[in-house]
């Protein structure tokens, strides 16, 4: 049966559309709409949670992008993008495929609750989120400074997972990657890549790879700017 990807429009959902056209996998891409800033509900109907990503595979069904990137590898990649254990990159891969969801996305997730709390970037908490947020990006970058992709010399699944909070994130969270010289060489890598290039232009061709590569932010998400407007917050 043929792989069926369900993305959310401007979501992490990108990264399975982006390693499906990495892999050259058959695959079928159902695209969803946001209504107006969450998932529609046809969306929501397919996991218990309201999850995304979605994908399908004959009688499996699984949400989570992490576990949809592992499974799509090893069901239809035969590995490729994976570092195996005993690989000399194996606890850099291990490490930064699971910083994305475990370090970055959760530091921008809370940068984005706290602008719609109305507090002023002279709170406290504010001050708190964005120090961090900005202490992880050095991080990042320092590492980017060592090594072409996260993993080390070969580009890998970890680099899927974390390039959407770089990227695609940035049209709810607006920071700009201007200090981070390592940060923007990398993504300028990515956005050499075709695969990248087909997901971004299949799944979401509303949004501009070079303005989503660049070092300020990408315009904010349509119903995100009305929203935010309608409360006196932009």
């Amino acid at each position: 049966m043929t792989l069926t990807v369900h993305h959310l429009g401007v979501s992490q959902s990108d990264r399975v559309v982006w390693l499906c056209e990495e892999l050259g996998v058959d695959y079928e891409l159902k695209k969803y709409d946001r209504s107006p800033i969450m998932a529609p509900p046809e969306y929501k109907a397919l996991h218990p949670l309201g999850s995304s990503p979605v994908i399908e595979d004959g009688s499996v069904k699984i949400a989570e992008s992490g576990a949809c990137i592992e499974y799509i590898i090893q069901t239809h990649g035969n590995g490729k993008f994976a570092i195996a254990p005993g690989h000399k990159d194996y606890a850099e891969y291990l490490y930064w495929f699971h910083f994305a969801n475990g370090t970055l996305q959760p530091a921008l997730v809370l940068s984005l609750s706290l602008s719609r709390t109305g507090l002023g970037e002279g709170h406290e908490i504010v001050k708190r989120s964005d120090a961090r947020r900005k202490q992880i990006l050095e991080f990042v970058d320092q590492r980017l400074s060592k090594a072409p992709w996260l993993a080390g010399e070969q580009f890998t699944a970890a680099d899927i997972m974390n390039v959407c909070c770089l990227t695609t994130m940035r049209c709810f969270v607006q920071y700009d990657l201007g200090g981070y010289p390592h940060i923007l060489a990398y993504l300028k890598r990515v956005a050499a890549r075709d695969g990248y290039r087909r997901a971004m232009e299949k799944g979401d061709p509303n949004l501009d790879v070079d303005k989503l590569t660049g070092a300020a932010p990408p315009p904010v998400y349509k119903p995100v700017r009305a929203a935010t407007e309608a409360r006196g917050r932009i």
